[in-house]
């Protein structure tokens, strides 16, 4: 597949799913290979890419993501993002504090076919942690 292609799935990733909750799109976006990880959790396929998003709309009903830069080449498409919302839900067994987030993330996904396979996400949880006010994670 092309690199707009891929620039494509990304842009109904971001509205479709994450900004509207449609998940019923996923398998359309998401290869059955898609292997993803946040902490010691693994996320596999479309039903695993459906986990990481209800979890996060669970916690963060009003999440907005906006896509603030996009590059692609090859099968990778690098995004520099912009995500807020309300912590309003539990998330990991943390409770909710009512507190509005905004948090940049780079995030590099990866193709096969004209389907997402697998991402690698930088971002500043130290930050996030203080926004919303939660205890940051001991190691």
């Amino acid at each position: 597949m092309s690199v707009e292609q891929n620039k494509t799935n990304i842009r109904r990733h971001v509205e479709e799913v994450w900004n509207e909750g449609k998940l019923e799109v996923i398998p359309e976006l998401i290869a059955g290979n898609y292997n993803a990880r946040s902490g010691e959790n693994e996320y596999k396929g479309p039903e695993g890419f459906k986990q990481i998003v209800t979890i996060m709309r669970t916690a963060f009903p009003d999440l907005h993501y906006t896509i603030d830069e996009m590059i692609g080449e090859g099968d990778t498409v690098a995004v520099r993002y912009t995500a807020t919302g309300t912590f309003t839900g539990e998330l990991a067994g943390i409770k909710p504090t009512g507190k509005q987030m905004k948090r940049i993330e780079a995030i590099f996904h990866y193709f096969e076919n004209g389907k997402q396979v697998g991402i690698q996400v930088y971002t500043d949880n130290l930050s996030l942690y203080q926004q919303l006010g939660i205890p940051i994670p001991q190691q």
